[in-house]
């Protein structure tokens, strides 16, 4: 199967999990079946300037970034650290992590959710 962006569908999360902005979300993936259901999300992740995920603990599942474009503010588990394009975030279960965009440029990340 090959599925072309346009028919992706793109959703738009305000304050995600209390950050700021908006958040712009590609699915690639049209649900968890798709990921044989061993996950619930395979996504392209658009932060624009001021615009963040805030701190978030996964207690049943693990997410993973990859950022693909810009430079970010990484929280990971209450330690901040700079992200930048080419770089791989995990958060396994039952820790957490929250990314911000406090540059002037877009940030893009792949981000993929796994169950436990």
């Amino acid at each position: 199967m090959i599925r072309n962006e346009k028919d992706c569908k793109i959703e738009y999360r305000e304050h995600m999990r209390g950050g700021d902005g908006v958040v712009m979300i590609t699915n690639f993936i049209n649900g968890p079946e798709e990921l044989n259901g061993k996950g619930r999300l395979f996504a392209k992740i658009t932060l624009n300037p001021g615009c963040s995920i805030g701190y978030h603990v996964h207690d049943t599942d693990a997410e993973l970034f990859y950022i693909l474009q810009g430079t970010a503010e990484y929280n990971d588990n209450g330690v901040i650290r700079q992200v930048k394009a080419g770089d791989v975030t995990i958060c396994p279960t039952g820790e957490g992590h929250g990314i911000a965009n406090k540059t002037e440029e877009v940030v893009e990340l792949t981000a993929v959710i796994v169950y436990q």
